[in-house]
């Protein structure tokens, strides 16, 4: 939603994993919650399956890298597009790095993205290539983490 200045970007997030006896011990309830977003479908979340989490549902750390990796990716493709290069494809294998402290406390060192991205036959790889660091300067994610976020892409031609 957009607001004088800015946006505003309205979440719920509905814990699901009360089996009973709720939180009475570390055991005794699911990591299972539910993030809602008006208008668009539910997705299912829970926590790391270290932490006892359900692996098949998304994970809070999961969708932080994705996130970066979604707005590197759509920052990309405007670019590229403003600047005439046409891009044919687009594919991220995006890495997140989680140091955990003797606590049990935790935070991500670094998360590196790995576009490889497919340029119609006639594209300037030069300039397609230095629009990732225009694209990494602008993401709003990137923009807002306290971590490294590497971009190491790699062009081929259709």
């Amino acid at each position: 939603m957009s607001m004088a200045g800015g946006h505003h970007y309205r979440i719920a997030v509905e814990w699901t994993g009360n089996q009973g006896t709720g939180t009475s011990g570390y055991r005794d309830y699911a990591r299972d919650h539910v993030i809602r977003i008006a208008g668009k479908p539910d997705i299912p979340g829970s926590s790391d399956p270290a932490f006892l989490g359900d692996p098949a549902r998304h994970n809070p750390e999961e969708m932080l890298v994705a996130s970066l990796s979604a707005c590197h990716m759509l920052w990309y493709l405007h670019l590229c597009a403003e600047a005439g290069i046409a891009i044919i494809g687009y594919r991220d294998q995006a890495d997140g790095m989680m140091a955990m402290e003797s606590d049990g406390a935790g935070q991500f060192s670094g998360v590196v993205l790995r576009p490889q991205v497919t340029l119609a036959a006639d594209a300037n790889v030069e300039a397609a290539r230095a629009l990732h660091h225009e694209a990494h300067a602008k993401c709003f994610i990137a923009r807002s983490v306290n971590f490294p976020v590497t971009v190491e892409p790699v062009f081929q031609s259709c």
